[in-house]
């Protein structure tokens, strides 16, 4: 059987699949994997089939061992879905990480941990508990908190928040992935402390230690610790505090992050060097494959374990051995061995983006390399009946650059088609210059990784040599930073996109593995393949046809303000009503638009001069290349808000004021007039309403009852279906008055819980309540995504309750 191990690994992943999807009791399970077991050594006919199926049962099986709920005291059954304040003791399961978030030119920093809890401690009574926690702790710990440390943490435990908006990183379902499903806020560093368990002063494990001695050694001789070289602790020892937003970007962008994960790069790169030398030394094959899986090993320990590490090496391993004791290489059964073994280890990493993007990538350059490589050798094949003594002398000199670079953009290229939807679902990005890029980037990571091996190799017995592989090192990282920008800002480098579905990711790998293969053009399979291209081109045209004229509404959760997306049919007439203050706009805003893929922005609406609505307007111009600013001709008194129509009032930032009875696409401004001079600032907020497929949505942002009181009496006919409104700072929205005038059959009331002024008071909640309308408060509910279609309107929020109706 051709490579058996592929099948094996594929059963048991559709199990681990059917485990996620559906959920049996664990006595079931076994039952039924013992049951198949024994039929198996019975029924010899069948044995194959039955075998089979115990591949899918025992890998839906492993999954349910390790997320079902089987102890009392596991802190899902303690806890529930409850908010409290606890004291948990329990041991470090690995040294805390800091994160470092730049804003402007202030740092903040954030220590994380996980903590595998042993005892909870409630009203003063203390209960034995099971399960690990994700500990967020703000400024740095002490050095003497590391991994395997008995500690004590006093702290808020809650479960981990889900996404804020469609689209956006969801941490809860990381953490759940990594078997964590509560996270513990603590208050500050002095809420930690050790815990003395009577014997011998624990030591740092051995990854602290090689961690801090490997720093030490990568950056002697250099004149500081700068950028580069943090990167290089980054590359090299996994060391992610230096992967900040602002450093990690242009990588992002140019598809080069990989080099800064401990992966195959790093293993293979290492493996290649240890298997140099010691064949250089004249070791043999055997003895030196047995040698070399040991030290990656090493490695793999000394930085930290890491998921990436483990896989890598796990796989390097598999590869090694089978060159150690001469077997016929296949990397596909190599992928697949290693692949078994590691979901046997974790089956959760199935899920985990890391690990697609590890294994799809290298199933590609697997399954791609070979008709590429036929297709470049045809390409590049000299005149066969010329006798190459008879070519230029400069052509053969030319020989071997063009074998490596069109050998590695060969590799780049199957790499970057094999991680195409990857990308594109957990990164919102489509990076057609990481094919260059990579080019770059690789060979130098290669060449600044082995600068960094030979100064581990040397620091302990030549000081000099070692600075000398230092500042080699330091000059390849610049380099590698310095080309990162270039290419992420040439135009056209990347682009963001929304989400593919798991449907289409499937058929773009069916088609692109089958197309290449040549598999979907084989005779038999011809008529069945234009068939089915036929049929889902006529069902993505009926999908386009019948969604071409939606109009999608977000009203986004801001701590303090508001944001409103407006995601119209084409890209020209989308609108982003605010964007919250600095801080949501790079944090919230931003991300979100980019989950949107919007890569320009045609019309950014500033509604009225609250800082905590448009004090992110700078950041968002730069990011998003607006089209057009509008803003309403009412003067208000905060220095700040004049000082942003200002900036942006150029050729290619454009600033129209718009007033009561203007227009701008579907919308029609209701207030205010240019004369409106009103003591707040609130009540000269601009009021839109717009229609679309026949309902009317009207935001009222944080208009107060002046400005409600004006607007009633100026408008006839204030009627919509859906209204949205924020909270006004000294009195209620949307007065029952203006209700009444309104008729809303929802309202959305943009809220939070932080500062109290924005927060929805009982009093606001009792009288809404009282009028018989649904009623979302973006507070309780997360983001409310409304979606008008030609005959039908839905709301739904990200907490899950949803209004549907009819289209008038």
């Amino acid at each position: 059987m051709n490579r058996p191990l592929a099948i094996v690994a594929l059963l048991y992943v559709s199990g681990v699949l059917l485990g996620a999807f559906l959920s049996l009791r664990l006595p079931w399970l076994f039952a039924c994997s013992l049951g198949l077991a024994g039929a198996s050594f019975v029924w010899s006919a069948a044995r194959v089939y039955l075998l089979s199926l115990l591949a899918v049962l025992t890998g839906w099986t492993n999954l349910a061992t390790r997320t079902a709920v089987i102890s009392p005291c596991d802190l899902r059954t303690l806890v529930g879905a409850s908010l409290e304040f606890v004291t948990l003791r329990g041991t470090l399961c690995d040294t805390p990480s800091q994160r470092v978030y730049e804003h402007g030119d202030k740092e903040s920093w954030r220590t994380l941990a996980r903590i595998k809890v042993a005892v909870l401690q409630r009203d003063a009574n203390w209960h034995p508990a099971f399960g690990q926690v994700a500990v967020a702790t703000p400024g740095v710990l002490g050095t003497n908190f590391f991994g395997g440390q008995p500690v004590e943490v006093t702290g808020v435990i809650r479960l981990p928040k889900g996404p804020a908006a469609e689209g956006l990183f969801d941490y809860r379902t990381y953490l759940r992935r990594q078997g964590i499903y509560y996270q513990l806020q603590v208050e500050s560093a002095n809420d930690w402390r050790t815990v003395s368990t009577g014997g011998s002063t624990p030591r740092p494990p051995l990854a602290d230690r090689f961690r801090h001695w490997s720093q030490k050694t990568l950056a002697a001789g250099l004149p500081n610790e700068d950028e580069s070289l943090h990167l290089l602790w980054a590359m090299a020892l996994g060391w992610t505090t230096a992967l900040t937003d602002e450093v990690s970007e242009p990588f992002m962008r140019t598809g080069t992050m990989h080099i800064f994960a401990i992966s195959g790069l790093h293993i293979a790169l290492i493996a290649g060097i240890l298997v140099s030398l010691l064949r250089v030394l004249q070791i043999p094959r055997g003895l030196c494959g047995w040698m070399v899986i040991p030290l990656i090993w090493f490695y793999t320990a000394a930085t930290g374990w890491q998921s990436s590490a483990i896989r890598s090496t796990i796989m390097m391993s598999v590869i090694i051995a089978g060159w150690a004791i001469k077997r016929p290489s296949d990397l596909l059964n190599s992928l697949a061995a290693a692949g078994f073994i590691i979901l046997l280890w974790d089956p959760q990493q199935l899920f985990q983006a890391s690990f697609q993007l590890s294994f799809f990538v290298v199933l590609s350059i697997a399954l791609l390399m070979p008709p590429i490589e036929r297709l470049r050798q045809r390409l590049l094949q000299p005149d066969p009946l010329l006798p190459p003594e008879l070519r230029p002398r400069w052509r053969r000199w030319l020989d071997g650059p063009i074998h490596f670079l069109t050998t590695s953009f060969a590799t780049s290229l199957a790499a970057w088609l094999g991680s195409l939807p990857l990308i594109a679902y957990y990164f919102h990005l489509f990076t057609p210059v990481s094919l260059v890029a990579n080019l770059v980037i690789v060979p130098l990571s290669s060449l600044a990784l082995m600068c960094n091996l030979g100064s581990l190799l040397c620091g302990g017995w030549c000081p000099w040599l070692s600075e000398l592989f230092n500042h080699s090192g330091w000059f390849w990282m610049a380099a590698m930073v310095k080309f990162s920008d270039w290419f992420a800002a040439i135009p056209g480098a990347y682009y963001y996109v929304t989400a593919p579905t798991p449907a289409g990711s499937i058929i773009y790998y069916t088609l692109l593995f089958g197309t290449v293969s040549g598999t979907l053009f084989a005779p038999q399979f011809r008529t069945w393949t234009v068939a089915a291209v036929c049929l889902l081109a006529a069902i993505g045209s009926f999908q386009w046809f019948n969604h071409r004229n939606d109009t999608h509404i977000t009203v986004l959760p801001l701590s303090g303000g508001d944001s409103i997306f407006v995601d119209a049919p084409g890209r020209t007439d989308d609108l982003l009503l605010d964007c919250g203050n600095d801080s949501a706009a790079e944090y919230l805003v931003k991300p979100f638009l980019h989950g949107q893929g919007v890569n320009r922005l045609w019309h950014l609406l500033l509604t009225h001069g609250d800082l905590r609505h448009i004090g992110g307007a700078n950041r968002i111009a730069n990011e998003f290349a607006v089209g057009q600013f509008l803003a309403s001709s009412v003067r208000f008194r905060s220095p700040a808000y004049r000082q942003i129509p200002g900036n942006l009032d150029s050729p290619s930032k454009r600033l129209r004021s718009i007033n009561r009875s203007d227009q701008f696409g579907a919308w029609t401004v209701l207030h205010p007039e240019a004369r409106d001079r009103f003591p707040e600032a609130d009540d000269n907020a601009i009021v839109l309403r717009g229609e679309f497929n026949g309902v009317r949505v009207l935001f009222c942002s944080d208009l107060g009852r002046p400005g409600q009181r004006t607007l009633r009496e100026r408008e006839q006919d204030l009627r919509a279906d859906v209204v949205v409104a924020g909270i006004p700072a000294k009195s209620e929205p949307l007065g029952d008055a203006l209700l009444d005038a309104v008729q809303p059959r929802v309202i959305v009331i943009s809220a939070s819980e932080v500062p109290s002024q924005e927060r929805a008071t009982k009093d606001l909640r009792a009288r809404l309540e009282r009028r018989g309308v649904t009623v979302f408060y973006t507070s309780d509910d997360g983001a409310v995504s409304i979606t008008l279609r030609p005959k039908t309107w839905d709301v739904r929020t990200m907490s899950g309750k949803r209004f549907v109706s009819d289209a008038k």
